[in-house]
């Protein structure tokens, strides 16, 4: 699995950088963030220890269905469902839809790298 390069801007800042590639004023480089987040804190809830321990379970147990995974951490469907969509949206894991509405887990980084300026 790869390494997936995490980014921290503020909103405006993210805003700025999309329209400068898209006018093709800038170009990004192959090391760059490919996921952003708005605050430090944000990406800490999103990588949460309880959060982490989700996504070490999925790895090493590679669950057929939402509803082993819940069984297996004894985390409610819906709330396994809310916060894998919000990984998914972000890049964390991938979400497999199977025969009768099942849907699958896995985990697509095995790494997380943070880039972040002080200033």
């Amino acid at each position: 699995m790869k390494t997936l390069k995490v980014g921290i801007a503020s909103y405006e800042d993210m805003k700025a950088r999309t329209m400068a590639i898209a006018r093709g004023e800038l170009r990004p480089q192959p090391g760059d963030p490919k996921v952003w987040f708005t605050s430090p804190e944000s990406f800490a809830r999103l990588l949460s220890n309880r959060n982490r321990a989700l996504l070490a379970q999925i790895s090493q147990t590679h669950p057929e269905s939402l509803h082993d995974l819940a069984a297996a951490t004894g985390r409610t469907p819906g709330n396994l469902s809310r916060t894998l969509k919000t990984m998914e949206r972000y890049g964390l894991v991938r979400l497999h839809k199977g025969e009768r509405g099942k849907v699958r887990p896995e985990v697509a980084y095995r790494e997380v790298q943070l880039e972040m300026t002080l200033s």
